[in-house]
């Protein structure tokens, strides 16, 4: 941040200060140290949620909120701790720019459709049966499937399965809420009815990366939603060659029609960690979401480590070091604000060049457990 000096402090600056601020003004001799920093500073920390908890309180709800009883979803989003402050609801976030959340659906359950300002997508963590229903075409999902509703699309859920499906929300509800751009409507039916053909837009895009002729002028959500068994065989792919040292085997999903990410201000990957891999460590501007969709592992997070496996969640914060170590082979699902940080021009890289690479371990985060509360 700029330097702090004695004489800022002063009796006679602190006098005009309290002087000017009965206007309404502000002192930016005294504000710059803290509002223009040498380097990000986020609010947000790093943080990890067990699954064992966001699966047991998502089941608890099941018993508390239906549908039927309001409140639009069944979702439990993940609070930072460093934004809790935050006024209203600490803006629910999970990074300084993104919301994340756990949704449940049961079987016979209906989601109403409507539609808002905010970017969202969903990534499906364990069940199927249910359908999200984007702009009149029914995308129905399965484990591993990564679905998209940018902003203003109508869409709604609707479960017609046997089992509890769950799926990971991301929006952008931060960076919306602070802009002052959020605007909101319900749909004026339960859930929004099918014009097109379920699937549609996958079907239309079976051939993989080739792309219907009538999608070279670009559109906001030619492909809706981006299969598994897809996403699998793209890694599998990437795994005949040389590993990255710093993200593994990772691919980004793209809007098809132009070649930006799915999602206008999200962007969204999937990593492959073989058994064995250990990362090395580097930071970016960008802050990033991540969901261990398969394995375990950890992840070493400005010296802290963070032990994962299986449906756990956890945060790299903007501008922290990061390394990731599999136990096995792990596949990594993870969402950032990459696309805002490079609209704004402020996306920055840099690898750790001491240590070989790696960052020294001065603590483990110990999560919270059900035994815990």
């Amino acid at each position: 941040m700029a330097e702090k000096n004695s004489f800022m402090e002063s009796d006679t600056v602190k006098a005009f200060n309290q002087e000017i601020e009965h206007y309404h003004l502000g002192p930016l001799w005294n504000a710059i140290p803290d509002l223009m920093h040498k380097q990000p500073t986020p609010d947000a920390i790093p943080y990890l949620w067990k699954w064992e908890i966001l699966y047991a309180k998502l089941m608890e709800a099941t018993e508390i909120f239906t549908p039927e009883r309001g409140g639009e979803r069944r979702a439990i989003y993940l609070q930072n701790p460093g934004l809790k402050d935050r006024k209203p609801w600490g803006w629910a976030s999970t990074t300084n720019t993104l919301y994340a959340a756990v949704q449940l659906i049961l079987p016979g359950e209906i989601a109403p459709s409507h539609r808002h300002t905010q970017n969202a997508l969903r990534f499906v963590i364990e069940g199927e049966g249910a359908y999200t229903i984007v702009q009149g075409q029914r995308i129905f999902m399965e484990e591993g499937d990564y679905l998209i509703t940018p902003g203003g699309l109508w869409h709604g859920h609707e479960h017609l399965g046997s089992q509890p499906m769950i799926w990971l929300d991301c929006l952008d509800i931060p960076t919306m809420y602070a802009l002052a751009g959020t605007f909101f409507e319900s749909h004026p039916e339960q859930i929004e009815q099918p014009n097109v053909p379920d699937n549609y837009s996958a079907q239309r895009y079976e051939g993989g990366m080739v792309r219907p002729i009538s999608d070279r002028t670009s559109q906001i959500a030619p492909l809706g939603s981006y299969k598994w068994e897809k996403t699998l065989a793209a890694l599998e792919g990437l795994s005949r060659f040389e590993i990255d040292l710093y993200d593994g085997y990772a691919v980004e999903f793209i809007n098809p029609s132009s070649g930006k990410t799915a999602n206008p201000t999200i962007a969204a990957w999937m990593q492959k960690l073989p058994a064995g891999y250990h990362s090395k460590a580097h930071r970016h501007t960008h802050s990033t979401i991540y969901q261990v969709f398969k394995g375990s592992g950890y992840s070493v997070i400005n010296g802290v480590r963070f032990d994962w496996s299986k449906g756990d969640i956890f945060i790299v914060p903007n501008w922290a070091w990061h390394e990731h170590v599999a136990s096995e082979e792990s596949y990594l699902f993870s969402v950032s604000d990459l696309p805002i940080m490079e609209q704004f021009n402020i996306e920055r890289e840099e690898n750790l060049d001491v240590n070989n690479g790696h960052q020294e371990i001065k603590e483990v985060f110990q999560p919270l457990s059900l035994t815990h509360i």
